[in-house]
């Protein structure tokens, strides 16, 4: 039967209980990086070859491959997780099939686990478009991946990408080969990247844009084209903003051209520009706006700068925005790219906020929170109320939909910030003692969905320390 939250505020109290304790205690620069895929797992860097992955559905931890990377972990380390994969392969947005049928696609790489519940997206040749489970795979090199029957078959000139976890790693201090590496889920590899852009020394965030939220597409407009040229997609009648979906991406889902990906250069009140259609969208063209899966970026250490990394390319560029921040973030600083704040306002297409904004307190021992706007190229100053208290080395974070919830330094006591309303409210206070303030950071979200019922729990590894909490938002 349905699950139903009886829980009520002021009736129900907030309670933290523990959880499987961390294998080993965190450290400077440890961090624990969240998979927005199903099964929500949870990738803890420890050190330079020690990490370990959490399996929220079994509350327990398991020891991954050696990372390799090029130094130890400390202030400046930092990682983020991706929505789809290539596997072992880097510079690459997609990977192409060597063969199938109407229900395999044939590989060319050596999967290393069972994937079902999984899923691969189709981007061109036969069921182009399709987003299909996995329902088996081969663990073996040159795999094949089994799905539903489908109207055509696959074969060599099918191009896809797996829809599976994929987390970025930079360490500290280096700009030397491995000093940025991917792990990935699907091969249980570690692959070195392009090197770090800077070497970092002070606390640090990876940020990604994600197509994939808690396991399904999240879309900030959808719609069917009226027309199309070579490098646009026009929608009559739509009312957007100038340039507002810059640096977003443009995915066709069904018709002419499905399962071209696209990044969004330009747009009018109803085209998009876009860089030259491999096939041409028209009037049965249906597409989806969403985060970029491309981009991650790089910000803290200092500094103002602020990095981004193309995955398909495998390359850093600094941007340059035409408003620079408004101080360096320091020790205790956070980096979320807000997306799913349910309010109207927010998600209105014409005007849109969710997806746009970066938010980042700065740490250093201020309550300054900064935002980078993704379509805009720039920085603002955020005001909220009451701005008095302050963050540093020892805070967490955890965000959900327009909430961030904080807990200030090594104290136990949490906040949640409200960026809809603009307003920092006290969340309690976590009692259990934690050992000496560390930056990174070591909590995370875990979602529970049954239909419509979504209960939000906030984990938290502690301070230097091993232990594991959880609590559920109420």
């Amino acid at each position: 039967m349905p699950t139903t939250n009886g829980n009520r505020k002021i009736l129900d109290l907030k309670r933290w209980e523990f959880c499987a304790p961390l294998p080993a205690a965190t450290v400077t620069g440890s961090f624990i990086s969240s998979s927005r895929h199903f099964r929500q797992q949870q990738l803890f860097l420890r050190g330079q070859n020690e990490s370990y992955m959490y399996n929220p559905a079994e509350d327990g931890w398991v020891t991954l491959p050696a990372a390799g990377l090029a130094a130890a972990v400390g202030a400046g380390t930092c990682g983020v997780a991706g929505a789809w994969s290539t596997g072992a392969t880097t510079a690459a947005a997609s990977l192409t099939a060597t063969g199938g049928t109407t229900s395999t696609i044939v590989t060319n790489q050596t999967l290393a686990r069972d994937l079902r519940g999984y899923r691969v997206h189709i981007l061109a040749g036969p069921n182009a478009g399709a987003v299909l489970d996995i329902v088996s795979n081969t663990v073996t090199t040159n795999a094949t991946i089994t799905v539903a029957t489908q109207a055509s078959a696959f074969t060599a000139s099918t191009v896809y990408r797996l829809l599976t976890p994929v987390w970025y790693v930079g360490v500290n201090g280096s700009v030397a080969a491995a000093s940025f590496r991917k792990y990935d889920y699907a091969t249980n590899t570690w692959t070195t990247l392009a090197n770090m852009p800077a070497a970092f020394g002070t606390d640090a965030k990876l940020v990604a844009t994600p197509s994939i939220v808690d396991g399904a597409f999240k879309s900030f407009a959808t719609g069917t084209a009226t027309s199309a040229t070579s490098t646009t997609l026009v929608q009559t009648g739509k009312t957007w903003a100038a340039s507002q979906w810059v640096n977003s991406q443009v995915r066709i889902t069904a018709g002419t051209g499905a399962g071209q990906i696209r990044t969004i250069t330009a747009n009018t009140a109803d085209s998009l520009t876009v860089a030259a259609w491999t096939t041409t969208p028209d009037a049965t063209s249906q597409y989806a706006i969403e985060g970029n899966d491309d981009f991650l970026y790089l910000l803290g250490n200092n500094a103002v700068t602020l990095y981004r990394y193309s995955i398909s390319a495998n390359t850093w560029s600094t941007l340059t925005p035409g408003a620079a921040r408004a101080a360096a973030p320091g020790a205790g600083m956070s980096a979320h790219w807000v997306h799913s704040a349910p309010e109207a306002d927010w998600s209105s297409e014409s005007a849109i906020v969710n997806g746009r904004w970066i938010y980042s307190l700065q740490g250093a021992g201020t309550g300054a929170v900064h935002r980078y706007d993704i379509a805009g190229n720039t920085w603002q100053t955020v005001t909220y109320s009451p701005a008095s208290e302050t963050f540093t080395t020892g805070s967490k974070y955890a965000l959900h939909n327009g909430i961030l919830y904080i807990q200030k330094d090594a104290t136990g006591r949490w906040f949640a910030l409200d960026f809809v309303r603009s307003e920092l409210f006290p969340w309690g206070t976590m009692l259990y003692p934690q050992g000496a303030a560390v930056v990174g950071d070591t909590a995370f979200d875990v979602l529970y969905k049954d239909g419509a019922t979504e209960i939000f729990y906030v984990h938290l590894a502690h301070n230097t320390s091993t232990i594991h909490l959880r609590q559920q938002v109420i």
